[in-house]
């Protein structure tokens, strides 16, 4: 055999073990793909079951593991729950969940509508989108970040009877954000296009609104993995709440709490965009109380086109700034 043969081989061999060893690697991330197809599938019946001997009824419909092999996805064709010693249940469409094989902690979640609720001390709600997506950043042992965003989206409640549902409210956008941050959760949302029924407040009008904002739920992480049965003892810190609609514009930050006996104590900034249009707004939106309203922003346009002033509530007693707002009643 002369040098250059053997020179030939080598360049053969390389590709041959280089051959077997992807040969090996896609051999192994099948595996694991379909013995997690499998797990997911188990797992899913087995919590369905623990549920259930529980009292508590819950289904995902006609669960299918698809994708392969460059995409893991998870589908139902509806979602439900059902806790009737609780008087929770909620339900919802077709769920699929994407995760993509280059990003496997970012899975992509499409939710199609309606979603129907019931809770206790409110009215059945239903609740549908023209698009719904979940995005969230997977890590341990919380994820990093949830998010949704909304299109099309809109509210009415959902009779039991024969009554005819009302309609409460429709957005053109909507989103929010949920963050850990140690112990607390940071919050950011948006939405535009907000139209409140007025029939749902009590015959008061609101004009569209759009608004945004970024607040943190002080010890957030702890109330998600168990729900209070109450808001007494909860704080919030307001980085920025902002309202508007045409010139006027409300912006609010802040931390606000409630107390032991569901009293509100808040030390908020206000500013103002446009007081007279905030006052007109505010004037439609609590006729009863008018003349205070344009007698008391006749006050504050004097101070320019963009005022802030505090907001302080203390023990629910809430004022703005040299104007008294009234008794905020205890929340439960």
């Amino acid at each position: 055999m002369t040098s250059s043969d053997q020179r030939s081989r080598k360049p053969r061999r390389r590709l041959f073990w280089l051959a077997a060893f992807i040969l090996v690697l896609f051999a192994l991330y099948s595996g694991g793909w379909f013995y997690l197809a499998g797990r997911v599938k188990i797992e899913a019946e087995r919590t369905v079951a623990e549920l259930g001997s529980k009292g508590i009824k819950a289904d995902c419909a006609n669960l299918t593991v698809s994708g392969y092999p460059l995409n893991f996805a998870v589908s139902c064709d509806s979602l439900a729950y059902q806790d009737d010693a609780r008087n929770v249940a909620a339900s919802i469409g077709d769920f699929s969940a994407v995760a993509r094989i280059t990003q496997p902690l970012s899975p992509v979640a499409d939710l199609r509508g309606p979603l129907r609720t019931v809770a206790p001390g409110m009215p059945p709600l239903w609740l549908d989108w023209d698009q719904l997506r979940a995005t969230v950043k997977l890590s341990w042992p919380l994820p990093r970040r949830i998010l949704l965003q909304a299109e099309g989206l809109s509210g009415q409640t959902d009779p039991v009877d024969d009554t005819d549902p009302m309609q409460l409210f429709s957005a053109g956008q909507a989103a929010g954000q949920l963050q850990p941050n140690g112990q607390d959760v940071v919050y950011t949302g948006s939405f535009s296009d907000l139209e409140i029924n007025a029939n749902a407040i009590g015959g008061r009008l609101l004009p569209a609104l759009d608004g945004g904002g970024e607040a943190t739920v002080k010890n957030g992480v702890a109330l998600i993995a168990k729900p209070p049965k109450s808001l007494r003892g909860q704080s919030v810190d307001i980085a920025s709440l902002d309202l508007s609609s045409g010139t006027a514009r409300v912006t609010v930050s802040g931390p606000i709490s409630v107390d032991a006996d569901g009293l509100i104590d808040a030390s908020l900034k206000i500013k103002l965009k446009d007081p007279k249009a905030v006052a007109a707004i505010l004037a439609g939106a609590i006729p009863e109380h008018k003349s205070e309203i344009e007698q008391g922003f006749a006050g504050i346009a004097m101070l320019g086109s963009e005022p802030s002033m505090p907001l302080k509530v203390v023990k629910g007693k809430a004022s703005l700034g040299f104007i008294p707002l009234g008794k905020i009643k205890p929340v439960e």
